[in-house]
């Protein structure tokens, strides 16, 4: 397990570099196995040196490629896979472990695939918006999965959005909660930035 101080999303991408000896010794230990780990919130705590209270749902991470930077920390680039639950937290040592259960998504229902549209409406909304305010934000192209669960974790990954506020997206199991959601989050975000923009 990799406790972190950010939210990874299934389909999310997530760039990690490894330098503490415990998990160093972890990437090992993944890389020699099915190059899966489960990433989790930091609750209360640091990522370094241990002794941090986590959230018990995160994501599976693969690892999609690995390099080594000159002083030896290891650049680990992963793609989140998939939802997990924490039922028992085991001994950090040598590093971070838990007994986990992997996360059933449900079928998304019509009324979800309504909500990927409007979600998809309003991310764009956003950009825009942004663009105004910062150029290099018109670049930021939104194109969702037609998928609704897909879609419902990308538009997360691209969404101006906390890690708490994240943490409580992915702890939902319904798709269409999960994307109701967001696009009430983005609505908000739509009027702060209009609000901005008057000023």
């Amino acid at each position: 397990m990799f406790p972190l101080c950010s939210v990874l999303f299934p389909h999310g991408l997530l760039p990690l570099q490894v330098f503490e000896p415990r998990y160093r010794l972890m990437m090992e230990h993944v890389l020699a196995g099915d190059q899966r780990f489960g990433v989790v919130l930091i609750e209360r705590g640091s990522e370094v040196g241990g002794g941090d209270v986590r959230f018990d749902v995160g994501t599976v991470a693969r690892v999609a490629r690995v390099s080594q930077a000159a002083d030896g920390r290891l650049l680990v680039a992963t793609v989140g896979t998939g939802r997990l639950r924490v039922e028992e937290w085991l001994p950090d040592d040598p590093y971070p472990r838990a007994r986990v259960r992997l996360v059933t998504e449900a079928p998304a229902d019509v009324g979800a695939r309504d909500a990927r549209q409007v979600v998809e409406e309003r991310l764009r909304e956003v950009f825009a918006l942004w663009g105004e305010i910062d150029p290099r934000a018109r670049d930021m192209a939104v194109e969702l999965s037609a998928d609704p669960l897909a879609a419902s974790f990308e538009a997360w990954a691209l969404a101006p959005i906390g890690p708490l506020d994240a943490q409580r997206l992915l702890e939902l199991d319904d798709t269409g909660t999960r994307l109701a959601r967001l696009a009430e989050h983005l609505a908000e975000e739509i009027e702060v930035l209009r609000f901005r923009l008057q000023g």
